[in-house]
């Protein structure tokens, strides 16, 4: 089994490279990634500031217009950090771009998001969990389960949360 870059922090090439999706958005070219990839823009937990992050899309679900992620570098993820403290975010996919809030989705239910997302996408599903967990997990098994349990699951839902509407 190969190294996890879970337990690192994303550095010179890899944070460049990792980074770069951002100027699709900014130059307006996001369309081209359709809605496998959102904009995240969150608030800073320290800061305070507006930050971006672009992040890949699990699954989107059309009826809803919810959009699922997961968080590459678990719980160390500082946008997952920070929508921790501040779950109102701005999210930009497909050409659009909507005010939403943050839902963090249970293990139980990430997992049969993620059997999906390996069904639908068995080569990215392979790929990613290399990346992350160090080890190309095939779809099926308790592939979901391990990779549910490494890298949390975040639902984007538009509009303001429940709280927000009192």
């Amino acid at each position: 089994m190969s190294q996890s870059i879970l337990d690192t922090r994303p550095g010179g090439l890899l944070r460049l490279g990792l980074r770069g999706p951002i100027w699709l958005f900014r130059l307006h070219l996001d369309p081209l990634l359709g809605d496998r990839f959102l904009l995240l823009i969150h608030t800073g937990r320290k800061s305070r500031l507006p930050r971006q992050t672009v992040i890949e899309v699990v699954q989107h679900d059309g009826t809803s217009d919810t959009y699922y992620v997961v968080s590459g570098w678990g719980e160390k993820s500082d946008w997952y950090r920070n929508i921790r403290q501040t779950p109102q975010v701005t999210v930009c996919v497909g050409g659009r771009k909507f005010q939403a809030y943050a839902e963090f989705i249970s293990t139980e239910k990430a997992i049969g998001i993620l059997e999906t997302y390996a069904r639908e996408h068995p080569t990215a599903f392979r790929e990613l969990s290399g990346l992350f967990l160090g080890e190309r997990l095939q779809p099926g098994s308790d592939a979901p389960g391990r990779l549910a349990q490494k890298m949390p699951m975040v639902a984007f839902h538009p509009g303001q949360s429940k709280d927000q509407r009192s």
